[in-house]
């Protein structure tokens, strides 16, 4: 008999895999196996195929072919310098810059920021983000409401989000300093819509509905995984049931208030578990849920 030798070229490849969609490789690791005792207790098949993310995991083999972001623009009057010129000048932090976001260049050219309060160090360590950490952070700077207010005018911005590191230092976790913020935007111009992106203040609710009541348009705060990865992804100090009550108290404390959302795929969750995860927050009105990767 006849053998035929085929050989595969990239030309060859279904699209998908050509472009890098679908590709196999890393991924993490499988799920740890519950202990009791000194004996491992086996589960069946319920976490046979389940994985959970990794840090100095194998990645993916290729990358899409649209995993592109144009470098920002060098050019000493894009908007891109104008905005970087304006918040050094201010003394601001921005989410963009000190969590390394790739879409920098983009953003920015299109004179949209996210400003991030409270200081550049983080009292929490989740093993997905990139910004500084520290159990006991420079105080914050009591004069930053005012030079939020001050550089977001002079951008000429209709929407600005706010954003903050973590800081479990502070009593109220920095809601009456969000909320000071966000007046004084609106004094400043009553027609801008403001999002503040927050932490989940370690359940108080009463910083949750000093922020709500402030003037804000849009509460967000992120769950970030489903509720199975929060131990591998989020600090030990944040958890899924925690962030819940946050977004439920928020709108309960301001009806009518838009809350927001954001999950992080490509942990190791399956289709399943994000639909529960977004039953779950449509159990509690939450009104955005955004889907993305770090």
């Amino acid at each position: 008999s006849e053998t035929t030798t085929t050989t595969t070229t990239t030309a060859d490849k279904p699209y998908a895999i050509a472009r890098g969609d679908g590709s196999t490789g890393g991924g993490g690791l499988p799920m740890p196996k519950k202990r009791k005792g000194n004996e491992e207790e086996e589960e069946g098949d319920k976490n046979d195929n389940l994985v959970r993310p990794k840090v100095g995991a194998e990645m993916p083999k290729g990358r899409p072919s649209w995993f592109r972001v144009p470098a920002p623009s060098q050019q000493e009057k894009s908007r891109y310098s104008e905005v970087k010129s304006s918040l050094a000048d201010l003394n601001l932090h921005t989410v963009c810059e000190e969590a390394q976001c790739p879409n920098i260049g983009e953003c920015w050219n299109g004179g949209t920021g996210t400003i991030m309060l409270l200081g550049d160090t983080c009292t929490r360590g989740c093993m997905f983000c990139a910004v500084n950490t520290d159990s006991k952070p420079p105080p914050p700077d009591p004069f930053e409401p005012f030079k939020t207010a001050e550089a977001v005018t002079q951008w000429g911005v209709d929407y600005i989000v706010l954003t903050s590191v973590d800081r479990d230092d502070i009593p109220d976790g920095g809601a009456s300093h969000f909320g000071t913020t966000v007046e004084l935007l609106k004094a400043k111009k009553p027609s801008l819509l403001v999002e503040c992106l927050v932490s989940d203040f370690q359940g108080d609710l009463n910083s949750v509905e000093t922020l709500a009541c402030s003037g804000l348009d849009v509460y967000a705060h992120n769950v970030e995984t489903v509720r199975r990865l929060q131990k591998f992804v989020r600090d030990p100090r944040a958890g899924y049931d925690q962030s819940l009550s946050t977004l439920k108290h928020a709108k309960e404390a301001k009806p009518g208030l838009y809350t927001k959302t954001s999950i992080m795929l490509g942990l190791g969750e399956t289709d399943e578990e994000v639909i529960q995860t977004m039953k779950d927050l449509r159990e509690i009105d939450v009104d955005v849920v955004t889907f993305g990767q770090y």
